[in-house]
């Protein structure tokens, strides 16, 4: 110890751990209260909602609806393609308890380690990380329902539980350079350190706790800022007189996750905040008390402990995070923040509060879609991108000059997809003979048209300036020189009209859009048609007399316009 002290990169040398063969600490259980199950023997739903994408049974509905999660399930987040590292005790049951025979059917398990006994396996030590990793990977229909369920995962044993060492925080600092070198997008750890060591190591002090001095956060904070998502347990000291978070929970860049009830009720054992330096400490809450846990074995079961809030919370994250790989793991951070049910007066028991994940996810779309307007005569094209799926619905509206307010011009459906999705589309503005100014149009994304759950935000405003009046000079045919449009007779005098398209390409969805002078959508037709030309009567009788303009597509893109006077 002399001579590595004395090398001019050391900068301290302290005690870890006591030698193998001298430790006679008495064997204790620091995972008692999260064993302290209590089995449920039916979870099954009382009411069945067919229109969410997982049967969740009750108890994992329950769970996941108190942060709207099930939405990110439903537009195709399920933890696919983002990989999940997990630090803990052992993971004893994994590779046959039925809440993870789908990970071992599809081979989601990418790798083992135990950076305690030095070998691959972790299914012969501790269950209490099986626990945990039930409630990200669970597959049971009707019953228990993983928050990530289609996520891969590394397993790594950091934790001995025969002793309480700092060596072990050394442990957790070596499974995440493992992860970060193994391309892990999240880790969750529900693990803790710093109220009871062993070997008359001295405790840490709650100002020691402040994100820059254990072992354990260091480490944490640097996989953060390698860029990895980082969930931590609060702890279970609510109780007891240490009272506070334990390490690596203190770490700024650390999403630290106190427990609730699934009706939003805080846990007393949840350890209190905040850091050592006074940061705003747990992060954010989720489900960990009565939380539904895959046991050592069935039935399922209800167990306590801010060490099934982290991975609940971690789960949620990690289907976030899948909908946006655009940003870094601290926006996600963020975000989780941001969308608590506290946010803007945050306390020391469930910091920002429960994150409600739909509020989430609209605040980094509206962030991430962008929109855009060119004018060409009397036509204003607004074109924007943004993420979605097929039951989702998108309105124009506009407000032109001297309107107090904006008013919806039209909709738009998105592809179609049940997967979430980055689309680009256009719609057409006709503006009025005359028209000149500022023309602001917004998009409004609905992201869920439920009736019980609507849900709809604001993605993107675009302006269109149109410096001298609109003069309305003829027809406008953006598509190519064989592709045109006409409408016969016109003016059109009865009840119909004969709409003749012909292009050389046949078209699978050719939606037909009919506007009045003011730019309104009044009519729309959905057709398909092969190569060549096609005759579609078009209705009249629900139009008023006045001035028409038809957009034909080939799915997004504008193949042809036309004009007509309906008398």
């Amino acid at each position: 110890i002399t001579a590595i002290n004395a090398l001019p990169f050391v900068q301290t040398v302290v005690a870890v751990a006591a030698r193998i063969a001298s430790t006679n600490d008495p064997v204790r259980d620091k995972y008692i209260l999260e064993k302290n199950f209590t089995p449920i023997v039916n979870t099954s739903r009382t009411t069945n909602i067919s229109a969410d994408f997982y049967d969740y049974g009750s108890y994992s509905f329950n769970e996941i609806n108190l942060h709207k999660g099930q939405f990110l399930h439903n537009i195709g987040l399920r933890g696919q393609g983002m990989q999940i590292a997990m630090l803990d005790n052992g993971f004893t049951g994994y590779t046959y308890l039925p809440s993870f025979d789908s990970i071992n059917t599809n081979a989601q398990v990418l790798g083992t380690w135990d950076f305690v006994n030095r070998e691959a396996t972790v299914n012969n030590d501790g269950t209490h990380g099986m626990q945990c990793m039930s409630t990200i990977a669970a597959n049971i229909p009707g019953h228990f329902i993983g928050k990530a369920p289609k996520a891969n995962f590394w397993l790594f044993k950091t934790e001995d539980d025969a002793s309480e060492y700092p060596i072990e925080e050394f442990n957790w600092a070596c499974g995440a350079e493992r992860a970060d070198s193994s391309g892990t997008d999240v880790i969750t750890s529900s693990l803790g350190y710093g109220y009871d060591f062993d070997g008359g190591v001295p405790n840490y002090l709650h100002s020691m706790l402040d994100g820059n001095t254990t072992m354990s956060a260091i480490a944490a904070d640097l996989a953060a800022k390698k860029g990895i998502l980082v969930f931590n347990s609060a702890g279970n000291e609510g109780g007891s007189s240490f009272h506070f978070i334990t390490s690596p929970a203190d770490g700024d860049s650390v999403v630290a996750v106190g427990a609730v009830s699934s009706s939003g009720v805080v846990g007393a054992f949840s350890s209190y905040g905040p850091s050592g330096d006074g940061q705003i400490k747990p992060d954010v809450a989720s489900v960990g008390v009565a939380a539904l846990i895959q046991p050592p074995s069935a039935p399922l079961a209800a167990g306590n402990g801010t060490s099934y809030a982290c991975p609940n919370m971690a789960g949620l994250g990690t289907v976030l995070w899948q909908g946006f790989p655009e940003v870094n793991n601290m926006r996600i951070v963020r975000a989780l923040r941001e969308a608590g049910s506290i946010a803007s007066s945050p306390n020391d028991r469930i910091g920002y509060g429960i994150p409600d994940l739909k509020s989430a996810f609209g605040t980094l779309l509206t962030e991430f879609a962008t929109s855009s307007s060119t004018i060409n005569g009397c036509r204003v094209f607004v074109n924007w991108t943004s993420k979605d799926v097929g039951a989702m619905k998108y309105e124009i509206e506009r407000k032109g000059p001297g309107d107090i307010n904006f008013t919806k011009l039209g909709e738009l459906t998105p592809a179609a997809g049940v997967s979430l999705a980055t689309h680009s589309y256009e719609f057409i503005n006709t503006l009025a003979t005359g028209a000149s100014g500022s023309f602001s149009y917004r998009i409004r994304q609905i992201i869920d048209t439920a009736a019980a759950t609507f849900t709809a935000v604001y993605v993107d405003t675009t302006v269109a300036n149109l410096a001298s009046p609109c003069v309305v000079t003829g027809v406008v045919n953006p598509g190519t020189i064989n592709n045109y449009v006409v409408v016969r007779p016109n003016p059109s005098i009865g009840a119909t009209a004969t709409l003749i398209i012909e292009t050389t390409d046949a078209i699978q969805n050719m939606p037909i859009l009919v506007y009045n002078m003011n730019g309104r959508l009044v009519q729309r037709l959905q057709e398909t048609k092969g190569s060549g030309k096609k005759i579609i009567d078009l209705p009249l009788s629900k139009l008023a007399r006045g001035k028409y303009f038809i957009n034909v597509y080939n799915k997004n893109v504008l193949i042809g316009t036309a004009e007509f006077i309906r008398l």
